[in-house]
């Protein structure tokens, strides 16, 4: 079983980093897990400011931030993993990344860092759900 993981610090992604873990134990055969985060791309204004070698840094720091928790999470479950790392926004991201790899599940956190208000489903947990043509399993 091919599963995704999209990640982005947050509690909740975590949460789903945990929960993948459990589903990875319960199967017979071990899955093949990815993670995933996507970065929103910077404004153009601001991405010109900090030219080309600044916005590579400032991605490639925001990766690391998304991607510790749950690289250290499933090295110490002692599962095979690998990561995606993309500039765009999180939901055509992850959809994108499901159908091009056909993964079988995506298990993500139903609000990320910058869910702002939404009361119960993030609204990127909300697209996905909405158009991902792969199952979603969206944990809290």
């Amino acid at each position: 079983m091919k599963i995704l993981i999209p990640v982005d610090g947050s509690k909740t992604a975590g949460e789903a980093v945990k929960y993948a873990i459990q589903l990875a134990r319960a199967l017979a055969e071990p899955p093949s897990l990815t993670l995933l985060h996507a970065d929103m791309p910077l404004m153009r204004r601001v991405a010109a400011e900090l030219g080309t070698e600044g916005t590579r840094k400032y991605h490639e720091g925001n990766h690391e931030y998304a991607l510790k928790g749950a690289r250290t999470a499933l090295r110490r479950a002692k599962l095979a993993f690998s990561e995606k790392a993309v500039v765009d926004d999180a939901a055509p991201a992850i959809i994108k990344a499901a159908q091009a790899g056909k993964y079988e599940l995506v298990v993500m956190g139903s609000q990320g860092r910058t869910a702002l208000g939404t009361v119960f489903l993030g609204s990127v947990a909300q697209k996905v759900l909405s158009q991902s043509k792969v199952p979603v399993l969206v944990v809290r």
